[in-house]
C-alpha cells in the first residue's frame, strides 16, 4: 500500500449511496502524487462513481448522500466550507464522450482560464500551451477561430483534455477516455496520458486490461462497490495478491 504521507488522495471508509443503493462499500485508498491510477472493475462495479466523488461531481445527482472522508491535498473535500469551483480547477476531468461546447477551438480552451479569472493577456499562451500538452497544436494552430465541433472524434477528446488542462489541475481524472474512439486514435490518447502523467496525478477508469497495464503505475481492482485490490499494476497483472482479481485479469468472470 502506498504510504499516507506522500498521498495527493486519500479516501478513508467512503460510502456512497444513489438514494437508498449504496455503490461504494467502505473504500480506503492512498494515491500518490505524479503517478498513473487505472481503476478496473466489470460495469457497475463503482469505478465511476469513486472517480466522481474526488472532484464531488455526484453533487448534481439529486439523492446522492456520501460518507467517510476523502481528502485531495490533505483537506477533506465533503467537510467545511468548501469551494466546489476551485476544487474542480484542482481536480479536472474528462468524460467518456468529448463534450467540446459549440464554440471555437480557441473559446473552448479559453473557457475555464475566463471563469476563473485568470488574466485576459495571458489566453493566448495558456492555449497554445494546452494544446501543445494534449498534443493537438499542430493540428489545429491555423484554425482556432472554427469551431470545435468541426474537429474528429480523437481530435475532439484531446481538445477536451487540452481544456482540462487549462487551468493547471494538479489532478486528471478521466472517465474511459478512449472507449468511444476508433484504435488509432485511442493510440494517441494512450501516447498522451502516457506524456501527461510525468507531470499530473491521472487516475483512470477503464475496462480494457491491456489499456491498464500500458497505461498506468498502479492498479485499483473495484467488484461490486468494494476495493478488493490495490498495488503496482505490474503486481496486480502478473501476481495478484486475491483470487477474485485474478480471475478478472485472465478473464474468468467480469
Amino acid at each position: 500500500m502506498v504510504g499516507e504521507n506522500s498521498s495527493i488522495v486519500k479516501t478513508i471508509n467512503l460510502d456512497f449511496y444513489y438514494g437508498a443503493v449504496k455503490a461504494l462499500h467502505g473504500i480506503s485508498i492512498n494515491i500518490t502524487p505524479g503517478q498513473a491510477t487505472a481503476l478496473i472493475g466489470p460495469s457497475g462495479c463503482g469505478k465511476s462513481t469513486f472517480l466522481r466523488t474526488l472532484n464531488r461531481m455526484n453533487d448534481i445527482i439529486d439523492g446522492t448522500r456520501v460518507e467517510g472522508e476523502v481528502y485531495i491535498d490533505n483537506q477533506d473535500i465533503y467537510r467545511g466550507d468548501i469551494d466546489v469551483v476551485a476544487l474542480r480547477r484542482k481536480v479536472g476531468m474528462v468524460f467518456q464522450k468529448s463534450n467540446p461546447f459549440p464554440k471555437s477551438i480557441f473559446e473552448n480552451i479559453a473557457y475555464g482560464p475566463r471563469i476563473h479569472g485568470f488574466d485576459k493577456s495571458s489566453y493566448n499562451e495558456i492555449v497554445e500551451r494546452s494544446l501543445i500538452r494534449a498534443g493537438l497544436w499542430n493540428e489545429v494552430k491555423d484554425r482556432l477561430d472554427k469551431n470545435a465541433l468541426d474537429l474528429s472524434g480523437g481530435q475532439q477528446q484531446r481538445l477536451c483534455i487540452a481544456r482540462a488542462l487549462a487551468v493547471d489541475p494538479r489532478i486528471l481524472l478521466m472517465d474511459e477516455p478512449a472507449s468511444a474512439l476508433d484504435p488509432k486514435s485511442t493510440a494517441r490518447i494512450e501516447d498522451l496520458i502516457a506524456e501527461l502523467r510525468e507531470r499530473y496525478t491521472i487516475i483512470i477508469v477503464t475496462h480494457n486490461m491491456q489499456q491498464a497495464a500500458r497505461v498506468s503505475d498502479f492498479t485499483a481492482f473495484f467488484y461490486e462497490g468494494e476495493l478488493v485490490e490495490f498495488g503496482a499494476t505490474k503486481q496486480i497483472f502478473t501476481k495478484p495478491i486475491k483470487k477474485q482479481t485474478e480471475d478478472y485479469i485472465t478473464g474468468r468472470f467480469g
